[in-house]
């Protein structure tokens, strides 16, 4: 198996997000998921929240894909809230659902940004490297997009990055990436 997918997380199912999206996606050849129509909880410390979408949605995860590639936008210099609350309910994973996180040692995380500017800060791609540190998971690198000044299209110098960030995850042997 060497499948990827596409973990969407913005406030909006159809914005500036998933035209970044579908443009590193414009061959198909990666699956995609929009947390937006999830049900998914905070964490809670007793897992009260167990019986929502990120159980049998982080199973399917684990079960069918080897890479996943994280698009957020920047809310206020970071990831969306709703990718930090599937982030947080990673914790389910440490705890309550042991094997589960288990089995996602090994496998590939990447991550895609976007906002208004080329203006990403430092320290904006940390949760992602240390999260897939902690979790046994091999960090592919990220990218980070911007739209012009209307708004409306991806900047062309940001669809170079793109198409560099979509090259490498498909062409090359994920090791190579590793040691650059």
């Amino acid at each position: 198996m060497n499948k990827t997918v596409i973990i969407q997380a913005s406030s909006k199912s159809v914005g500036s997000t998933n035209k970044v999206v579908n443009y590193l996606n414009n061959n198909e050849s990666f699956d995609f998921i929009d947390l937006r129509t999830k049900k998914i909880g905070v964490f809670e410390y007793d897992f009260s929240n167990s019986d929502d979408d990120f159980i049998p949605l982080i199973e399917e995860i684990v079960s069918k894909y080897d890479t996943l590639i994280f698009a957020t936008p920047v809310y206020w210099y970071s990831m969306s809230a709703t990718l930090k609350i599937f982030f947080d309910r990673l914790s389910d994973l440490l705890h309550y659902k042991k094997d589960l996180g288990r089995q996602l040692r090994g496998k590939n995380m990447a991550m895609i940004s976007n906002s208004g500017d080329n203006d990403l800060r430092d320290g904006f791609e940390m949760p992602f490297i240390e999260s897939a540190k902690y979790l046994g998971m091999n960090y592919l690198g990220s990218t980070h997009a911007w739209f012009t000044k209307d708004g409306n299209n991806i900047h062309p110098e940001a669809k170079v990055k793109i198409n560099e960030f979509r090259n490498i995850l498909a062409t090359k042997n994920f090791k190579d990436v590793l040691t650059r």
